[in-house]
């Protein structure tokens, strides 16, 4: 192998190599993002399905004596 081509294939495996942990690290930010928004969609004050289909469950206790 010539100084060239062993010049040129470093060279080439570094712009990869920079290029990789750029397009890594725009997608951490870009998850990042969306587990925020995510996160932010959740209301946790929000009525449960549960609520939703049986309104009156938990509203009132029977006690007999």
């Amino acid at each position: 192998m010539d100084i060239t081509e062993l010049s040129m294939n470093l060279s080439q495996s570094s712009l990869l190599n920079a290029v990789g942990t750029t397009m890594l690290g725009k997608s951490i930010d870009l998850m990042e993002g969306q587990a925020e928004a995510f996160a932010q969609s959740i209301d946790m004050n929000a009525p449960s399905l549960e609520s939703l289909v049986y309104p009156t469950s938990g509203t009132s206790i029977d006690l007999r004596i």
